[in-house]
């Protein structure tokens, strides 16, 4: 395992953090056989920072109970975050912060953040709501040893929040399809000066690593054989010296493995002129068939109408990376459009709840309108209704 020092505190950090949103899950829940199987796993193979989220259903507990039952809890860093979209004021402050101390089964979080800051407004009504005093409480007492914020806007926005307080680490969206994309490189270049940048999504949600169209793949495989498109991602990310760790989101035991390989040997300008070629023709490939940039995190669901946002737009860029066919028998299933209660599209109201959530930004209705279009031709219906009267015909006694 390499480390990156965090230049605020001394702390050796390891290049590979742990995504915790997307842990193995069994019948909706996380499954904590598994998970502590990956995590022990990741602790012996040097990874030290475990990032997770109030937001993230069962995370933050499955985290804690499985560092206190090893008794491993003074070997790693954990990271967590104020989920400022359910916060209405001073007194909700506390009441999420003990709750994840709870569930984390700890006394202090090494690294918080405030949960995707997107804008100046935002943080000036946390300024109003006191933060600035509650921070500096919080450390006081030991209780927050660094204080950060993650991040999903415009590179404007960032530049101004990175420089209206003394944040002590960042966290910001980053990967070889989006170097421009929210606070992007010069974002990124100019935070490292000042504080450690942790990068998630270098997958981009794993689009980049199961998802990319066949032409890309094979782009990657001819350059080297060796190499997983998901290796290729990573890889370009710890290219950065900027960039202090990543983290990625392993749910099986062959990606950690995998992970773990790379980051024994991740070293910042590691990659060849020929490797950064190899990215550009790449990414000609995927900017050509990925359409809708969701990375699948959920944060708009659940829909009032019970429409299965991410599941359509996978669906929707499946159609064009990979082909029709295979895009609309993955919209069928994930709008569960043979049985009578659907998810598809045709329910939205346009509330705007989900675009009010989205932390990519994303214009959610008109997307879901591009979908619809694209997935539901006029002929599509017909199929549909005698899909939907055969199954019933076959379930009947």
């Amino acid at each position: 395992m390499q480390f990156r020092v965090d230049k605020k505190s001394g702390n050796k950090l390891s290049v590979l953090g742990f995504g915790c949103m997307r842990f193995p899950k069994n019948l909706g829940a996380v499954d904590m056989q598994k998970t502590e199987t990956l995590i022990m796993d990741a602790i012996h193979g040097g990874v030290n920072y475990f990032d997770t989220a109030y937001m993230y259903p069962g995370s933050e507990e499955a985290l804690g109970a499985i560092l206190e039952k090893n008794r491993v809890r003074q070997w790693v860093f954990i990271a967590t975050k104020l989920p400022l979209i359910f916060v209405r004021g001073s007194e909700d402050i506390d009441k999420f912060f003990n709750k994840q101390l709870e569930r984390l089964r700890t006394d202090y979080i090494d690294y918080y953040l405030m949960h995707n800051l997107t804008n100046m407004d935002l943080w000036e009504k946390l300024k109003g709501w006191g933060i600035e005093t509650w921070i500096a409480g919080k450390k006081q007492a030991g209780q927050i040893k660094h204080i950060g914020f993650s991040f999903h806007g415009s590179q404007p926005e960032f530049l101004n929040i990175q420089e209206s307080y003394p944040w002590e680490f960042c966290q910001i969206q980053y990967n070889y399809s989006g170097k421009n994309f929210q606070a992007g490189f010069v974002g990124l270049k100019k935070a490292a000066k000042h504080m450690p940048v942790m990068v998630m999504e270098p997958l981009l949600g794993g689009k980049l690593a199961g998802s990319l169209p066949k032409e890309a793949v094979d782009i990657f495989k001819k350059a080297d054989p060796g190499l997983s498109p998901a290796a290729w991602a990573l890889r370009w990310v710890w290219d950065h010296r900027e960039v202090t760790l990543l983290l990625s989101g392993m749910n099986e035991k062959s990606q950690l493995e995998e992970n773990l390989r790379l980051a024994d040997k991740a070293a910042p300008q590691m990659l060849t002129e020929a490797e950064h070629e190899t990215y550009r023709q790449v990414l000609n490939v995927f900017n050509a068939a990925y359409k809708i940039r969701c990375t699948g995190c959920n944060y708009c669901m659940p829909c009032p109408k019970n429409i299965n946002i991410p599941g359509c737009f996978a669906a929707y860029n499946t159609s064009f990376s990979i082909g029709l066919v295979s895009g609309m028998r993955q919209y069928v299933t994930s709008t569960a459009l043979t049985s009578e209660r659907t998810s598809n599209p045709i329910h939205c109201v346009q509330c705007g709840t989900c675009e009010q959530r989205c932390p990519q930004r994303l214009p959610i209705i008109k997307s879901l309108e591009a979908v619809q279009k694209r997935m539901e031709p006029f002929w599509f219906k017909g199929v549909i209704v005698i899909a939907r009267a055969f199954l019933k015909r076959k379930k009947a006694p």
